[in-house]
């Protein structure tokens, strides 16, 4: 008798189990993948702020040139797979009496990430950094 009435308990919730996991299953990758995400944003924003670290570094020394700041930026960038970025260096023209150099760089945060993160369309991440240059007064 205990044993049938076990049996009618049971039938009544077949498939509860099945229904619970997959609610509770959808919100463990929501949150999953939005922390992977929000992680790579937080990659590219350190790597961009040690790329124009290095940029600037780039175009402090005597005989540097805009040109020279850009490549060491864009070197940078790659490791992490930013490839399309704009990197702009102020002054155009690195002079040997040119103070500061001032390097930035801007891309958008929606491409390359791994899932569709609709927290970044069409933001972008914009960035500068300045130094002083050597030897100048």
């Amino acid at each position: 008798m205990v044993r049938a009435r076990l049996d009618r308990c049971k039938s009544k919730r077949t498939g509860a189990t099945t229904v619970e996991f997959a609610v509770t299953c959808s919100f463990a990758f929501f949150f999953f993948f939005a922390s992977l995400e929000f992680s790579r944003v937080s990659m590219y924003r350190h790597t961009v702020e040690n790329a124009l670290y290095e940029g600037a570094r780039a175009g402090i020394v005597p005989g540097a040139s805009a040109d020279k700041v850009r490549d060491k930026t864009r070197e940078l960038l790659a490791i992490a797979g930013i490839s399309d970025a704009t990197i702009d260096v102020t002054p155009a023209v690195l002079t040997k009496d040119t103070p500061r150099v001032n390097v930035r760089v801007r891309m958008r945060l929606d491409r390359g990430l791994y899932a569709p993160a609709f927290y970044f369309l069409g933001k972008t991440l914009d960035r500068s950094f300045e130094m002083a240059r050597e030897g100048v007064r």
